[in-house]
């Protein structure tokens, strides 16, 4: 019984020096390398089970990266786009939050909590959280000491 058969790949001078400097670079991502590692074994005419059991991969991982090879050359070799929900949350409003963490402070508290900012920006507080994350926000740390203004601050001190 025979299977389909594989895609040949055939590699031109310039996409064999790319993929085996791409190979050898110890500052490659893992993924593109072993990409890389399938298309050059491909292309010394190893069957796709053989490259499989030479490099730990499944065989249809070797299928699926050979013949994003053939079709798009080496640009087939990067990750595609992958879809997820879209964000909600535009850069407009990440910096709205930022300036007004750092140069106000809310009318009734001496610096802003998590709730309090989304509550005054319209926001969710966990998406606040992962903004100030982000960023490496604490508001409730403050860098200077403020003094009281209270004119018996001395007297119950």
């Amino acid at each position: 019984m025979v299977g389909r058969q594989a895609d040949v790949v055939v590699l031109s001078n310039a996409d064999r020096n790319f993929l085996e400097s791409q190979v050898r670079r110890h500052k490659a991502p893992r993924s593109l390398s072993d990409r890389c590692r399938i298309v050059l074994l491909c292309a010394q005419g190893l069957q796709s089970k053989d490259v499989a059991e030479r490099l730990g991969v499944d065989e249809h991982t070797v299928g699926k990266w050979r013949r994003r090879f053939v079709q798009d050359g080496i640009d087939g070799l990067t990750d595609e786009y992958r879809a997820g929900r879209p964000r909600t949350v535009s850069d407009t409003q990440v910096a709205a939050v930022i300036e007004r963490t750092l140069n106000t402070t809310p009318k009734d508290a001496t610096h802003w909590s998590i709730r309090s900012m989304a509550a005054d920006s319209g926001l969710s507080h966990t998406t606040i959280r992962r903004i100030w994350a982000a960023f490496g926000l604490q508001p409730h740390r403050s860098e200077t000491f403020k003094l009281s203004p209270d004119p018996l601050f001395v007297d119950k001190v």
